[in-house]
This record gives C-alpha cells, sequence and structure tokens, in this order.
C-alpha cells in the first residue's frame, strides 16, 4: 500500500526526522514526549489490565477526559504513534494506546468539540499510512478498531466538498482503496478488510445526528460504489477459490472477502431495515442495476460450490451469505428467471442435506436452518413444487426436520427456522389446487408428532435432573413456537390430535393416582409432560381461527379442551386442599384457557359449535355460563392461591379483564355468583397480592384487577351510589387509616408499610379511574376522592419526592384522572369539579418539583428513571388537562387563582432542569431506535407546548429570553423528527408562534385587552434579538427537509414555513440564491420559475386560506426541485 498512502498523504514522508506533523499539530520526537507516552499507556495499561476496580476507575475517568480535553487530539496521535516511533509492538503486552487512541477520535469526531475538515483530511491520510506501514504488526482486535476509526471519517466526511478542487476528498481514497484489492498484491487483504468495515459503517446510523443523514450518505455509496465493491468481492473469491491453492493466507483472504460480499448483501438499500432484530420477512432491496449478477444463478452455485470446498470454520459465513441471496427481492426477476434461480437455491439445499457433516457445528446448522425458512418466506408453494427436486427435497427436509427436533444439543432459536418453513407451507395449502401434490400431508403430520414425543422426552430429562434448562422458563419463546405449530398440527388435524390425546390419557392416569406430598420421581415427570401437553392444547386451538368452516376439528377442539378442564379441576382441587401446585402447570392453563377464550367465547364467535355438544357430553357443561363459571373459578383460585407469583396474577387478572372487555361475556360474568362474591370481598383479607406487605412488582397486577372489577361494577350500576360505595369500602378503610397516619405525624410509624399503602391505593384508584367511562361513575369517584385522598398524594409527594416507587404511581394516577376519555369530565354547569381538579392537580406537580429541585443531582446512569421519567409523566398530565376542553382557564386569573401560572412556571423549571445536551442526546436516541423511553418525554414534552401555545401564547411571550431561545431549538430538532407524533405537534406550536409574531410584529392598532388574561411580554422579542441566527436556522432546516429528506409529514411542515419566510425574506432570498449558484447553467432558468410559482398567490398573511394555497404551492415546488436539484448535503 506504500504507493496509496504516497498519493494519499500529500507530503507526509518517511523521512522525517526532528518534528512530525500529524493533523496539523507538530509532535517533537524526542524529549518530552516520551514522558507523555509513557503516562498515557501506563493509564491504558491499568484499564485493561488491573485486577484492582478502583484503579480500573480512576484510570478509566483520567483518560475519559482525553475527549473533553482541548488537547484530545495531539494526546490520541501521541497513543497512536506510540507504536511507530520509538517502542515498537513487541515491547508491549498488548497495544492497549492503540485502542484508547482509536476509541477517544471515534468519540471526538461525533463530540461537541469535533475536528476541523482540515485536521480530519489529515488524521485520514495519516491512518493509512499508519496501516500501510504496521498493520502485520497489530493484533486483529486493534486493527478492527483502525479499521472503524478510518471508516467512520469517511463516513461523516461523505459530503463534504471541496469547491476549488470540485471534488469530495474523503471519497477519493475509496476508489483507490478498491483499485488496490483488485490487484493480487500484499496489500489486497487489507484493502479489502478496509472494504468491508466501510460498508459496514455507512450501513449504521452510529456516529449521525439524525437518520436522515445517515440514510443520504448510504444512498449515494449505494449508488456510486456498493456495486463496485460487491462485485470486486465475488470476482475475487471466484480467482482464489479456483487457483486450487488455498494455504493459510488465502483463508484469512476468503474469510475476509466473504465479509465484504456479506455486508454487501446485508446493506439497508432503501431505508426498510429499522429493527435489525426481526428477519422473519426480510428481503434484500437489491437494486434492479444489479440483476444481471443474479438472473443466471452463477453466483448462488459458486456459494454452494464454496460450502463444500472450504472448511468447516468458514462455512457459516458462506452460509450466511447463501442466506441473503435466497432472499433476493421477487420482483428482481422475471417469472422464468426466478424459477431458474429457486432450482439452483433448491439444488444447492439438497447437495447440503445430502452431506450434512459441516452442519454439526451450531452456527452453520442455525445459518442453514435460515436458509431453510427463507425458501417459504420469499418463494410460493406453487412454485416450490414445480422444481424438479421437490419430492426429494421435502422429505429430506422433513427427515431433518425431525432429526433437528429430537438433538437436544441445537438451540431452539434455529430450529424456530424449521418450524417457520412448515408454518408458512402448510398456509399456502388452501391456495394451492387439490390435484397438487403439495405431499404436506405426508410430513406434517410426523414433524408434529417428533415435536410432540421430543418435548415430552426434554421435560422428562429436566424433571429428572440430567437437563438443567427448561425451556418453558421463557415463556416468549414457547409462544412463538407454539404460534407455528398451532398450524402445523392443523394439516392432517386428527392424526396429530389422537397421539396428544393418548399421550395426555397415558400421563393423566399417572397423575390422577399420584396424590403423596412430596410427589414421587414418575408423578413429576408426568406433571411437566401434562404441562408441555396442554401449551400444544392451547396451540391447536389457536390454530383453528385459520379455519373458517371445519366441524369435524371442532369436534376434536372439544374432546382436547375437556381433557385440559378436567385435569384443572383435578389439580385445583389438590391445591384447595393444601398441597403444593405446579406453577408452569398453572400458566399451561392460562394460556390454554386465554386460545379457548378467543376462539369460542369471544362476543364474535357463533356459539353453535360441537365443542360445546363434547363439553356437555364429557362435562356436563350446558352452555356458554357454565364455561364461563369454570374462567370465573380458576382467575379467583389463583388470585387466592397464587398471590407471591407475579406472572400468574398478572395473566389471570389479564384473562379477567378480556372477558370483561366482553359485552356479552361480561354480563355473564357479572350474574355469576362467583363474581358477585368478589365484587364484595376484594381485601387484602381475602387476597394477599392487595396487601401492602406484597411485593411492588406484584402490586403492579392491582390496577388491571380493579379495572376489570369497576367495568364489571359499572355493567349494573344503574346510578346506584350504594353499590358504589359500598365497592369503594375496602378503598375507604385504607385511606382513612393513611390519613390518620399522616395526621398522627408520629416518628415510629412503619414508613415503608406507609409508602406501600399509598402505592397500592393509587394502583387501585388508577385501575377503577380507567373504567369509569361515564360522567356519572366518574364524578362519584371524585367526590369520593376529594378532599382527603388528594391531600394524601400532596403529602406524600413532598415527604417521598426522592422516592420513585411511591412518585410514579401518584403521577400515573394524576394521568389516567386527567384524560377526558368519552367526554366524562364535562361535568353539569352547576359543578365545580373540574376546576377543583386541576386545582389538586396542580398543587400535587408544583409541591413534588419544588421538593425535586432541591434534592442533590443523580448520577448520568440513574438520571432518567430517577428524575426524567416522573418529568415526562408530569408532562403528559399537563397535556391532558390543557388539551381537554373542560377546564375554564381564564376564570383562575379573574378570581386570584395561581394554580394555572403556578403549574407552567413548574414545566418551564422541569424542562430546565434537564441539561440540553440530555434533551438532545435523546432526540438523537430517539432517531437512532436506542433508549426508547425517552421518546416518551419528547412526545408529551411537544403535546404539551403545543397545547400552551394554542391558548397561553401570552405565557410563552414573558418566559425568560433564554428559556424560549431553549424552546425554540427543541421545536427545530424536532421538525426533523422521524416520530410524525413529534414532527406534527412541533410544527403545530411552531405555526402558532410563528402566528403570534408576525401579527405582533405587523399590527398597527395595540392589542386588545382580555379581561383574566395574561398581559404580552417582551422576553420573546428579547430573544430573538439576542439570537438573530434563531429563525434563519429554523427555515433553512425545514426548507432541506420538506425539500431534500424523505419527511412523511409535509403537510405538517408546510405550514410554518409561510411564517417562517415573511418573517425572513431576506434570508430566503440568500437561501435561494445559494441553491441557484449549486444548479447548472442550464436548470437556473427553470427554478428561477419553480421559486416564482411558489409564492404565486400567496398574500402577506398568516391566515389559514393563505397558508392552503401555499402548502398547494409548495407541493409543486418539492416535486420540481427535488427531482432536479444537485444539492451537496
Amino acid at each position: 500500500m506504500g504507493s496509496v498512502s504516497q498519493s494519499l498523504s500529500n507530503g507526509f514522508h518517511k523521512d522525517r526526522t526532528s518534528a512530525e506533523k500529524v493533523s496539523g499539530i507538530y509532535l517533537p520526537r524526542h524529549g518530552t514526549m516520551d514522558t507523555e507516552i509513557r503516562a498515557l499507556d501506563n493509564l491504558c495499561k491499568v484499564l485493561y489490565e488491573s485486577i484492582d476496580g478502583t484503579r480500573r476507575l480512576q484510570a478509566e475517568q483520567n483518560l475519559a477526559e482525553l475527549t473533553s480535553s482541548p488537547d484530545c487530539l495531539r494526546r490520541c496521535m501521541l497513543l497512536l504513534q506510540n507504536g511507530t516511533v520509538r517502542y515498537t509492538y513487541v515491547h508491549f503486552k498488548a497495544p492497549f494506546a492503540h485502542m484508547v487512541a482509536s476509541n477517544t477520535l471515534m468519540k471526538l469526531l461525533s463530540s461537541k468539540i469535533g475536528v476541523s475538515l482540515q485536521q480530519r483530511l489529515e488524521l485520514n491520510t495519516y491512518l493509512l499510512h499508519y496501516l500501510d506501514e504496521r498493520s502485520a504488526a497489530l493484533p486483529p482486535f486493534v486493527l478492527s478498531s483502525l479499521y472503524q476509526l478510518f471508516a467512520r471519517i469517511t463516513k461523516l466526511g461523505w459530503h463534504d466538498y471541496n469547491m476549488e478542487s470540485q471534488t469530495f476528498p474523503f471519497r477519493e481514497p475509496v476508489s483507490t482503496i478498491i483499485k488496490l484489492a483488485e490487484k493480487n498484491s500484499d496489500k489486497g487483504p487489507l484493502a479489502v478488510q478496509l472494504l468491508a468495515m466501510l460498508v459496514s459503517d455507512i450501513n449504521s446510523a452510529i456516529g449521525f445526528e439524525t437518520v436522515t443523514k445517515q440514510r443520504k450518505t448510504a444512498s449515494s455509496f449505494r449508488d456510486g460504489y456498493l456495486f463496485d465493491i460487491f462485485e470486486l468481492s465475488t470476482s475475487l473469491l471466484r480467482k482464489t477459490v479456483s487457483s486450487g491453492r488455498i494455504g493459510e493466507r488465502e483463508l484469512s483472504t476468503i474469510s475476509s472477502l466473504l465479509q465484504l460480499s456479506l455486508n454487501c448483501l446485508s446493506f439497508d438499500f432503501i431505508g426498510s431495515l429499522a429493527d435489525e432484530t426481526n428477519d422473519d420477512n426480510a428481503t434484500v432491496q437489491v437494486p434492479t442495476l444489479w440483476r444481471l449478477a443474479f438472473t443466471d444463478g452463477e453466483l448462488i452455485t459458486m456459494f454452494f460450490r464454496l460450502y463444500n470446498e472450504l472448511p468447516i470454520e468458514l462455512t457459516t459465513r458462506v452460509l450466511q451469505n447463501i442466506v441473503q441471496l435466497s432472499s433476493l427481492r421477487r420482483t428482481l426477476f422475471s417469472n422464468p428467471e426466478r424459477q431458474t434461480y429457486l432450482t439452483h437455491i433448491v439444488k444447492g439445499v439438497k447437495a447440503i442435506m445430502e452431506q450434512p457433516d459441516k452442519l454439526r457445528q451450531q452456527e452453520s446448522f442455525h445459518e442453514f436452518c435460515r436458509i431453510v425458512s427463507r425458501l417459504k418466506g420469499n418463494y410460493q408453494l406453487i412454485e416450490l413444487m414445480k422444481v424438479e427436486e421437490y419430492p426429494t427435497v421435502i422429505a429430506l427436509l422433513a427427515d431433518f426436520t425431525e432429526q433437528s427436533l429430537r438433538a437436544y444439543e441445537f438451540s431452539a432459536n434455529s430450529t424456530y427456522y424449521l418450524l417457520s418453513f412448515w408454518q408458512r407451507m402448510v398456509s399456502s395449502v388452501p391456495y394451492v389446487k387439490a390435484a397438487d401434490p403439495h405431499l404436506l400431508n405426508l410430513y406434517c403430520p410426523k414433524i408434529t408428532a417428533t415435536y410432540v414425543e421430543s418435548r415430552l422426552q426434554y421435560a422428562r430429562a429436566v424433571a429428572r435432573g440430567d437437563i438443567g434448562d427448561d425451556p418453558l422458563d421463557d415463556q416468549g419463546a414457547i409462544q412463538q413456537v407454539m404460534e407455528q405449530i398451532a398450524i402445523i398440527c392443523r394439516c392432517e388435524y386428527e392424526k396429530s390430535a389422537e397421539l396428544i390425546m393418548r399421550l395426555f390419557d397415558h400421563d393423566y392416569t399417572i397423575y390422577e393416582r399420584s396424590a403423596s406430598n412430596p410427589p414421587s420421581a414418575e408423578a413429576r415427570e408426568s406433571v411437566a409432560c401434562l404441562t408441555w401437553l396442554v401449551t400444544i392444547i392451547g396451540a391447536a386451538i389457536q390454530g383453528r381461527a385459520s379455519y373458517s368452516n371445519c366441524e369435524e376439528h371442532d369436534v376434536v377442539d372439544g374432546n382436547l379442551i375437556c381433557r385440559v378442564l378436567k385435569l384443572l379441576e383435578l389439580s385445583d382441587s389438590r391445591l384447595s386442599a393444601g398441597m403444593p401446585g405446579n406453577f408452569k402447570l398453572e400458566v399451561a392453563y392460562l394460556y390454554m384457557l386465554d386460545q379457548f377464550r378467543k376462539i369460542y367465547v369471544s362476543d364474535q364467535i357463533q356459539k353453535i359449535s360441537k365443542v360445546y355438544d363434547q363439553l356437555e357430553k364429557n362435562l356436563g357443561l350446558q352452555d356458554e355460563t357454565a364455561v364461563i363459571t369454570i374462567y370465573a373459578r380458576k382467575i379467583i383460585t389463583n388470585l387466592k392461591y397464587w398471590g407471591a407469583e407475579e406472572k400468574l396474577i398478572d395473566d389471570s387478572l389479564v384473562l379477567l379483564n378480556e372477558l370483561s372487555l366482553g359485552f356479552s361475556a361480561g354480563r355473564r360474568l357479572m350474574r355469576l355468583p362467583d363474581i358477585q362474591l368478589l365484587l364484595n370481598n376484594h381485601s387484602c383479607e381475602h387476597f394477599s397480592f392487595l396487601s401492602s406487605e406484597a411485593d411492588l412488582v406484584t402490586m403492579r397486577s392491582r390496577t388491571t384487577f380493579y379495572a376489570s372489577l369497576m367495568r364489571l361494577l359499572c355493567l349494573d350500576l344503574n346510578d346506584n351510589d350504594a353499590t358504589f360505595y359500598s365497592f369503594m369500602q375496602p378503598l375507604t378503610d385504607a385511606v382513612r387509616e393513611i390519613y390518620d397516619v399522616f395526621a398522627m405525624n408520629a416518628p415510629t410509624v412503619d414508613q415503608e408499610r406507609v409508602k406501600r399503602a399509598i402505592v397500592g391505593l393509587c394502583r387501585d384508584l388508577r385501575g377503577i379511574s380507567t373504567a369509569c367511562h361515564t360522567k356519572y361513575v366518574f364524578s362519584m369517584l371524585f367526590d369520593w376522592m376529594y378532599p382527603n385522598v388528594f391531600s394524601i398524594l400532596v403529602r406524600s409527594v413532598d415527604v417521598w419526592a426522592d422516592c420513585t416507587e411511591v412518585v410514579s404511581p401518584i403521577l400515573k394516577l394524576l394521568v389516567e384522572l386527567c384524560q377526558n376519555r368519552q367526554q366524562r369530565l364535562q361535568f353539569e354547569m352547576s359543578s365545580c369539579s373540574a376546576v377543583l381538579l386541576f386545582r389538586e392537580v396542580s398543587k400535587i406537580i408544583c409541591t413534588y418539583g419544588a421538593r425535586m429541585l432541591s434534592l442533590p443531582k443523580v448520577v448520568p446512569e440513574n438520571a432518567y428513571k430517577q428524575r426524567y421519567k416522573n418529568i415526562g409523566t408530569i408532562f403528559s398530565i399537563l397535556k391532558m388537562a390543557l388539551s381537554g376542553s373542560y377546564i375554564p382557564f381564564g376564570v383562575f386569573r379573574l378570581y386570584g387563582d395561581t394554580c394555572l401560572q403556578d403549574a407552567l412556571a413548574m414545566f418551564v423549571k422541569l424542562l430546565m432542569y434537564i441539561p440540553e445536551e440530555d434533551f438532545q442526546a435523546s432526540l438523537v436516541k430517539n432517531y437512532c431506535f436506542y433508549f426508547q423511553s425517552y421518546s416518551k418525554i419528547i412526545q408529551n414534552f411537544h403535546s404539551l407546548l403545543e397545547s400552551i401555545a394554542q391558548d397561553n401564547m401570552c405565557f410563552l411571550s414573558n418566559i425568560k429570553p433564554e428559556v424560549f431561545t431553549v424552546l425554540m431549538r427543541y421545536i427545530e430538532q424536532a421538525t426533523v423528527s422521524l416520530d410524525a407524533i413529534v414532527v406534527t405537534a412541533s410544527c403545530s406550536t411552531l405555526d402558532l408562534i410563528l402566528n403570534y409574531l408576525y401579527r405582533r410584529l405587523t399590527r398597527s392598532a395595540p392589542p386588545r385587552t382580555h379581561v383574566g388574561a395574561e398581559a404580552e411580554g417582551e422576553n420573546c422579542i428579547r430573544a430573538l434579538e439576542a439570537q438573530p441566527s434563531l429563525l434563519p436556522q429554523m427555515l433553512s432546516t425545514i426548507l432541506n427537509a420538506s425539500l431534500f429528506e424523505d419527511v412523511k409529514c409535509q403537510w405538517s411542515l408546510s405550514r410554518p414555513l409561510l411564517g417562517l419566510i415573511l418573517l425572513q425574506e431576506e434570508c430566503f432570498q440568500q437561501w435561494k440564491m445559494e441553491l441557484l449558484a449549486n444548479q447548472p447553467q442550464d436548470k437556473r432558468a427553470a427554478f428561477e420559475e419553480a421559486f416564482t410559482s411558489l409564492m404565486d398567490g400567496v398574500e402577506r398573511n398568516v391566515s389559514t386560506r393563505n397558508k392552503d394555497t401555499f402548502t398547494q404551492n409548495m407541493n409543486m415546488f418539492r416535486k420540481t426541485v427535488s427531482t432536479q436539484c444537485i444539492f451537496p448535503y
């Protein structure tokens, strides 16, 4: 790479002696540099080698200061040079300095300090020169870090344009590296690895402030370089393999080439792969220009040949490439081409299964399973059936699936893909002609039987202790697989059901006769097997949803359900007798009952079903009411005996909640004696999870519990106050007890118990409030709460402001109370409840805010959980209150009530409590799909700000200039968010602010005074005068986003744009001239005409009608400009 480094280094020579200039900084070779190098390198060694946590932390803190230090770049260069000046790599146990230097430079590139364009250019040049000289002496992990540094510099500078040379300087090295890789020289592998890292890093949003910028760079790279790089990787693979000499050096090169081709095929070509964790339906959206590289099938055939010829350590990488090649979008091929391409894939899969030795490696097995899944994910069953090898391949796949299911050593994550293939195959059967031999009826019953039998074998091994990991511990994964089994088992359903019933009856007999405590080994095994069988039966019932009319299957379902209900009755009777139950079996019961409810108990399902005939015949359950009785008793049993198990309590209450939501099921449930007993007896004396001694996590279920009970109560309340207050009696007792404790103010009170009691009360009331949909019921609840409950809440946030476990439930209760759901807060004209509610809410917010702001700062790692999350909830409370249209806010100032001003003032204080860099970071994290919790704060903030701007603009005009400036910066950032809610709210807020500013600055008459309204302030004007670039920057941001970015909310963006243009006409003209200057001379006249058309018919006002005209013009303007404009982004 010597010639490359010389051509790139721009005067970077090897014969420098007394001093060396790097990134514009002269670094001495001797003297003081030695001391600094040793000090920095010692810190690096401590960070990576020391077993003393304190020393490592101190070294990390000292080195972390590098990023914020103005001397950061020079010191990083010292660390990098450490390997090339006096101290060669062989003198160190590990090159820690290089790692720290590259990682620090990576952070520096994205930090506020940043690096100048010239420094980045010189750093890039130096890095290539350094790798050229030292790559052979550095270990792989250091090389990887340096490759990524080069990739990050290139990516961030991709659109930097040199006006003098009319070039993009950071793109030029890429072209040179591609040419170097094409030459079969010693530096070829280094070039390939650099390209592999560059493709991977450009495909990532890390390092960019927004995903939009990343997509701009990725699109440019895709269109200009990616196909050349992909063709390079495949052509070099052909040459290397065809040479016939594959030694250690060639294997390393092949590995790098395989990684490079994989990175190219994994590229997000159209910006659609936001969630990389889900590849069930991933399609490789290669551009149409690439099609000739794939259509003849030669490429994928080569990769299957590579699988056979390369050693086992490279087969995983080969198979990963085949996964992507099997996922090429269908529209890339014509119908004959697609069929030919599929034939090549099927032949390759067949060849692998005929010689499966390399699949014994777990990683290779996993990738092969993904290939099998893509066979049906990307192709239709009818297309597969046309392949000549289809009968042989489907038989091999069935046998391979059966063997895989029986093999414990293979991960369920891998077999998931095999089952996904069979699920999709069975799902496609209805679309195939009956005469066509799909052969699934031969193999699917065997696969179902193998799955069931293998799970039972696994269950017995777990019960005996032969295997430690129980798949039933991961219910999320189990339910995913059950969705697949639900479809597969429905192919020849009677055969599969017969096997399940036979196995169930065998283990049921063992369980029935084993009543000893503790249970015998045989009984434990039978319970483990029954747990799996109940779960599988639940899946089988779920599969009924895919068939519209199949009465014979309903009979089979009825027989399966009867067996489970019989087992459930037996286990519950033993539980009542004091024998211990089985947690996993109980979870399986609830899963099966939920599937039964969805298919046969739902309001939308016809009750004329053969299932009910079987229930009556075998269990004497004559109608749906009898079935719902079983549900009610099971739920109550779980609440009574499993109060300490959060999972069971939660699942039971979710089931109760779903039943209560149904119209007919809810009314039947309400009339049951068991539910009536529950409505009259729901204290901690009856259910342990309602006790103040319960775990805080378990307490979360109380909200669902009381929402369900209140919903049932409301079905038959009929304006009966006595029934409501009778239902609320346990909560009345709890409120009285807490109120008395606060009144006593005794120091000996058990504060932890009081905290738990308050948390429980808030969760209960939140659930009850959720179910209060009518004005009458909600007014009864408010009257019951006022004033004692609100007094408790105020006192609680005052005393325990630093306790998130107490404050969060209180604030979430207020969010629910302030929601005007179904106009329930539109009280009668004679009622003052709405005003009282807001006054109490304001008092709680202000009390908590004042106390929280006085608390010591928390460490940054805990800031979101302990502070920001609650601030976001307060934003939500105020948003609900201000936008609910149920409070006459003008009345407060008229009568001297400051609750509104206090709440808005606290909003500003809480907003400013979050440092601006953290708030901006939360926006960046939202863009990059990290830390999604922050998105709630952002959404609540902008929705609240929109409500304030709508009705309280004078308040915004009076806030401090520096606060107004911060708000405007946040709004600007939000207008280019990927979150449509944030964009819509922020654009509406900006539009309202600009309307106010334009009308205020252009009015000739003095402003009208409104009784009870806040007077206009001058601070907003002062803020704009102090920050003259604020509005011009906003104008540029929104114009660029509207014209050159893929924005979904174009209408929202266009609304504030007219106001910005009218307020910043000079800046708009300047932006226009800069844009025109970048266009070819022959296109400028057309652009001038487009700009004229933009303002055609637009008047100098911000009326709604005028904005509608501007929006229409903007749509046309955008189409014209975005298709023809040259815009160096």
